[in-house]
């Protein structure tokens, strides 16, 4: 459902990648792998994503996993799910938690692929709905 993620043969959830580290997902094939951590989004002020909501040393620790995995040749990607309705583009949250905003952009410099939509919300279902720029 999500282009920039097609492409590939199986999917693997809540994938160990090292002792005590698990990303939300490994999509391969052959020997290509695309490891993808999914992140949920309700916050918006002024019609601005922002994540995280509260600090988060776990989504810390998920970025700097991407970056090392990255690092390694591997594809990495930050799919941030906006679940509203009422959004323009989507920022790190910096003023909640700045150590998470300084990650996310060390990860893009180490190549981490970064992938925003928001959702279309009605009365018989929440399905992906259109990608949103992003600010870092």
């Amino acid at each position: 459902m999500v282009d920039e993620l097609k492409g590939y043969e199986t999917i693997r959830r809540e994938v160990n990648v090292e002792k005590g580290s698990r990303l939300d997902l490994v999509l391969e094939k052959g020997e290509d792998r695309c490891f993808v951590e999914i992140k949920n989004c309700t916050l918006v002020e002024y019609g601005i994503a922002c994540f995280p909501d509260a600090v988060t040393s776990r989504g810390q620790k998920h970025l700097r996993e991407l970056s090392r995995l990255a690092d390694k040749g591997h594809r990495c990607a930050m799919f941030y799910l906006i679940q509203r309705m009422d959004t323009q583009i989507f920022r790190p949250a910096d003023h909640i938690d700045p150590v998470y905003g300084r990650e996310l952009r060390r990860a893009v410099d180490h190549g981490v692929e970064i992938i925003v939509c928001d959702v279309r919300i009605d009365v018989e279902d929440i399905r992906l709905n259109r990608r949103l720029k992003f600010e870092i």
